[in-house]
């Protein structure tokens, strides 16, 4: 049996164990499990690790996907450039990791974007921030990020966050937690009356399936994408990494 898995905290939120056990359903897959794997802090990992022999791999979840990568083998180059690992294969005890929220995500927005989408604000600065912001270097779009406590030029405070800059940035891009079930009357603090129909509302969250920031941004016209189909493409190719 080899058993994949979900490492994070809290996971009530998580839909992975849903989706992979009705892609082994779906698809014939035998002698495979996917189990969620709660830890309360990140020193627990190593005794996780060595409980479940038959872990073959994980995916990582908040708030782990910077702080995993002390625990790991070897980085392949993605995870390596952008600081944060939300896939690891197991592998002979050789735990390796790997970032496909990279792939999921601008695999899911490339297909919204429009000529005027040049400038994007991306709101938290955690290991999901991260992999946008390299998504967004790579496809040619400048961004700030938005922080509770700006620490260097390329990152704001939400105070900061004038009409102006709202206009300017017609990317705005939630990588926080602030919505996500069961906390759903949760929206990250930014001047929404300055969204317009220009404007696309991207969130990674997708429990609910409509957060409180996306209802906000239709509210005002704006284009809004969730996290789902992002989850579903990083968990494939999470897959395909697993078993090549």
């Amino acid at each position: 049996m080899k058993r994949y898995g979900l490492i994070g905290y809290p996971l009530t939120h998580s839909f992975s164990k849903k989706y992979f056990s009705t892609k082994f359903l779906s698809e014939g897959i035998t002698g495979c499990e996917y189990e969620n794997y709660p830890i309360a802090a990140i020193d627990e990992f190593p005794a996780l690790i060595g409980s479940q022999a038959e872990l073959a791999g994980l995916n990582v979840t908040i708030p782990y996907k910077e702080s995993v990568i002390t625990f790991l083998d070897e980085l392949d180059d993605t995870a390596r450039e952008i600081g944060a690992v939300n896939t690891i294969r197991i592998r002979n005890g050789k735990l390796t990791g790997f970032n496909t929220d990279t792939y999921g995500f601008m695999q899911s927005i490339m297909p919204l974007l429009e000529p005027m989408h040049s400038r994007a604000l991306i709101l938290g600065t955690g290991g999901s921030s991260k992999a946008v912001a390299w998504s967004l270097r790579k496809m040619g779009i400048d961004f700030l990020f938005v922080s509770r406590k700006p620490e260097n030029s390329h990152e704001i405070s939400y105070g900061a966050l004038s009409n102006e800059v709202i206009r300017e940035s017609k990317i705005i891009i939630n990588t926080t937690p602030r919505g996500m079930f069961p906390k759903t009357d949760d929206a990250p603090e930014i001047p929404y009356e300055s969204i317009t129909a220009s404007h696309l509302l991207f969130d990674l969250i997708y429990n609910p399936e409509e957060t409180l920031f996306l209802k906000k941004g239709r509210a005002q016209q704006a284009k809004t994408r969730n996290g789902l189909e992002m989850l579903q493409l990083q968990a494939e190719r999470s897959w395909k990494i697993w078993n090549t």
